[in-house]
């Protein structure tokens, strides 16, 4: 794609910056990430529903519901909701939690990809009016590429991120990535993106198939 056909908006931003590149990607995320996501949704659905029957399903049938709290019998009815709140709640919300990772994972399987042009000093993202521009000093080098036919994805590591806790663990740096996903020619723009990168910075890039 030439210069040419990139929005007014893009253009009037790289101005007379050397472009190596400029494509458009079809999704923001990659079908992958978009149907794990989904997966994961269904699966939390899934759990806690089974603590919705074994909680409230006793309520609709007008019976008693008996559980443990801190080790303790308790027993609730449609008369007596008081015991059924803390642990009512909690369900509500990781049922809830489920329902949110669906509803995105839909949505991120319908979300066209943006603009991104490559020039001598950045990345620049661009979708519905909004810009996110990346210096490439800020990428590790690490890539990793899905691609069948010279068509695919490329996932870019920014040295951007947050910390993550983990369980009788250190707690694990996550960074940031940058998805561009369903390109043409996705071995030649890695190329582009990885030479600029090695200029930037001396670390050896690493790319992961």
């Amino acid at each position: 794609m030439n210069l040419l056909e990139l929005p007014t908006d893009l253009k009037k931003q790289i101005e007379n910056e050397i472009i190596d590149f400029s494509i458009k990607a079809a999704r923001k995320y990659p079908l992958s990430k978009s149907l794990g996501g989904l997966l994961i949704g269904i699966l939390m659905c899934a759990f806690m529903s089974l603590f919705i029957y074994g909680f409230f399903g006793p309520l609709f049938k007008n019976e008693e519901s008996h559980f443990e709290s801190n080790g303790v019998p308790v027993t609730a009815s449609l008369d007596d909701l008081g015991e059924l709140i803390v642990p009512g709640g909690i369900i509500c919300l990781l049922t809830l939690a489920g329902i949110y990772v669906i509803l995105n994972s839909i949505y991120s399987l319908f979300q066209k990809g943006g603009y991104f042009v490559g020039t001598e000093t950045r990345l620049i993202q661009f979708q519905n009016g909004k810009t996110v521009s990346t210096d490439w000093e800020q990428f590790t080098g690490n890539v990793k590429i899905n691609a069948k036919n010279n068509s695919g994805n490329l996932e870019f590591e920014l040295r951007t991120g947050k910390m993550e806790s983990q369980k009788n663990k250190p707690d694990k740096f996550v960074p940031d990535i940058i998805y561009v996903s369903g390109i043409e020619n996705v071995y030649d723009i890695e190329k582009k993106c990885r030479i600029r990168i090695k200029e930037n910075d001396p670390t050896p890039a690493t790319v992961l198939n």
